[in-house]
Parts: C-alpha cells; sequence; structure tokens
C-alpha cells in the first residue's frame, strides 16, 4: 500500500523509542516544534506534521468545507503510513483540536494527549468563513501582518514564524479556517478516558485560559498546567517550560519546570 495522501513530516529520535506527534497551529509549520522536538526525542521518536497548505504540505489535501475530522483522518494516515498503530499527540491550537478528535473517536490509536494553547471551540464559524474568503481574495498578506499581536506577547518575537505565514498556500489556509469555524467538540469532551494534559498560556488571546480550563474541567482525570509569559504559540515562546511539561506527563515522571518566568 502506498501512502502519497499524508501531511509532510519530519521525525526524529530513535527509531524503537515510543512514537509521539506533534501538531501544529493554523499558519505554522514543523518550525512552531524546533525548540521543543529535540528536548523529547531523547525519549520519543517525535514526528511533527504540517497542515494542509502549510510547510511541506499540498494543499489539496484538504478542500473547501473541511472539518477537524479530514485533518485527523490525515494524521491517522500518517501513523498507518509509518508504521504506528498507537501513538502519544499533542497538538497546539488547531493541532490540538485534532488531538481532541483523535481522543474522542479514535482512542484506540492514542496512548495519550496533551492538548497546547486551544479549544473544544473556536467561536463559530462567522469569523472563520470572513477569513477564509479575505485569504481567497487578497492572499495571506493581512494574516501575517496580524499574526505577532496574535501569537506573542509584547516584545517578543520569532521572525522565523512570522515569515512562513506568508509562504502558506491560501486555500489550504482557508480550508483549516472552514474546519475550525465547525468544529465543536464540548459535549463530547467527558467521553476521554486517555491520559490528558491541558497547557495554557497565561497572555493567550486566541484560545484564553478560560478555554483551557473548560477542557480541563470536562476530561476525567486531566491535568491543567498555565504558563506565565506566554501567548498563543507556547512552544515558540516557553519552550523549555513547553518540553519539561510534556516530557513529565508522557512519561510518567514529575515536571520540574514552573509555571511562571525565570
Amino acid at each position: 500500500m502506498t501512502y502519497s495522501a499524508v501531511p509532510h513530516h519530519r521525525a526524529e529520535g530513535p527509531g524503537g523509542a515510543p512514537p509521539l506527534l506533534l501538531g501544529p497551529s493554523l499558519g505554522t509549520s514543523t518550525a512552531l516544534w524546533a525548540a521543543v522536538a529535540p528536548e523529547l526525542s531523547a525519549s520519543h521518536r517525535v514526528v511533527c506534521w504540517d497542515l494542509p497548505g502549510h510547510g511541506g504540505s499540498p494543499a489539496e489535501l484538504i478542500g473547501p468545507g473541511a472539518r477537524v475530522a479530514d485533518l485527523a483522518d490525515l494524521v491517522l494516515a500518517l501513523a498507518d503510513s509509518l508504521g504506528l498503530e498507537r501513538f502519544a499527540y499533542a497538538g497546539v491550537s488547531l493541532g490540538g483540536a485534532v488531538g481532541l478528535h483523535l481522543a474522542v473517536h479514535a482512542p484506540e490509536r492514542v496512548t495519550g494527549l496533551a492538548v497546547v494553547c486551544s479549544s473544544a471551540h473556536f467561536g463559530g464559524a462567522g469569523p472563520w468563513r470572513e477569513r477564509a474568503a479575505l485569504v481567497r481574495r487578497e492572499g495571506m498578506a493581512p494574516v501575517a501582518r496580524a499574526a505577532p499581536a496574535r501569537w506573542f506577547t509584547p516584545g517578543f518575537i520569532a521572525p522565523g514564524l512570522v515569515a512562513g505565514v506568508r509562504d502558506v498556500d491560501p486555500a489550504g489556509y482557508a480550508a483549516c479556517c472552514e474546519a475550525l469555524g465547525a468544529y465543536d467538540i464540548r459535549d463530547l469532551l467527558g467521553s476521554i478516558d486517555v491520559p490528558t494534559l491541558v497547557l495554557a498560556g497565561r497572555d493567550d488571546p486566541v484560545t484564553p485560559p478560560a478555554h483551557a480550563r473548560e477542557i480541563a474541567d470536562a476530561v476525567p482525570g486531566a491535568t491543567l498546567v498555565e504558563l506565565a509569559g506566554a501567548s498563543h504559540l507556547a512552544p515558540a515562546e516557553r519552550p523549555a517550560a513547553v518540553a519539561d511539561a510534556l516530557r513529565a506527563h508522557f512519561t510518567g515522571g514529575s515536571w520540574h519546570g514552573h509555571a511562571g518566568p525565570a
């Protein structure tokens, strides 16, 4: 069997180590995890994947009217192509929504879950339809201009991530926007029975800590950690703290980091 319809991905870490898939936020690529993946690869086979139209993934993997379920199917196809029957999963924002979907609808595949700067719903379809129409009409420049204020606390910038937004395929980005607009998994969170960590950026305006608390309160046994000094892209802004929290969650150890700034 061939697996042509799978997302672009990067893997690092020992081939025989437990697999850990890392999912991106809208508008980013595997680069979002660049400072975290190497830390996790000491204990896991880490696989970072790109959304359709982002990084190295073709936009044609999904189309207009896409759903988070379609992205979850791509992740399962990727796991199948790598021979991964079961895997741990962590994702940021849209990538975290994919993880929640997998934990609800394919729990037999997921050994553990971390939901990072994400939500069980993203405000309804209207604003996302408007953004999808904007990028289809004007390209990625308007989104790129607004990204730093949404993604980072004042005074912090990750130039590579901001520059990368301009290279995203508008068709893939728009389809991902529509997936976010249609997504609402709140009524199903109580069915999740995989070990779940919820990480929130305390200064995140996109998915505020209240959204993380909503997930943690509904998922049985979930652990909630709020990171001070972090906005929406916590793996870029607080990589050491994110790596520590994920390592402790996925290896069963205790977390020796702290939520506040050093």
